[in-house]
């Protein structure tokens, strides 16, 4: 996927058209809305995430394409864990709960054998890329 020149815009419109469509806004990835509670500001932010299911548990990775830093999502739900997320037809509260060593490489692994798309973006960082439980609560 190309990143486009205006993220937040792109963001924006993604969210609008997630949420009069219930979710069908994007066919090819799985897709939810992750609000965050910013961990400066102290503000909600939402950003639209690729989910991958792992039986029960629901994750998202902290990728942002193989960029040098972590997306801004991931730095305020380390800041502030409590998040919401909106699924299509059910949205919930959920604990994000990151993952360290070895289970965090079992995780990664699994999520990149179904998107290997993600080992990509590993390759084009030196920075371990997160992978995120998020637990309803």
């Amino acid at each position: 996927m190309t990143m486009p020149g205006d993220v937040g815009a792109y963001n924006r419109q993604l969210i609008a058209q997630f949420r009069e469509t219930g979710g069908e806004a994007v066919k090819d990835r799985p897709l939810l809305l992750l609000t965050t509670t910013g961990a400066r500001s102290g503000k909600p932010h939402t950003a639209p995430v690729m989910y991958v299911r792992d039986d029960s548990r629901l994750m998202v990775v902290a990728s942002n394409a193989g960029a040098a830093v972590h997306p801004a999502w991931f730095h305020n739900l380390v800041a502030h864990p409590e998040v919401t997320v909106e699924l299509p037809g059910d949205t919930f509260t959920a604990t994000a709960v990151v993952p360290a060593g070895a289970e965090r490489d079992v995780l990664f692994d699994s999520v990149s054998a179904r998107y290997p798309f993600f080992v990509d973006h590993q390759a084009k960082t030196d920075r371990k890329i997160p992978v995120v439980i998020l637990e309803r609560t």
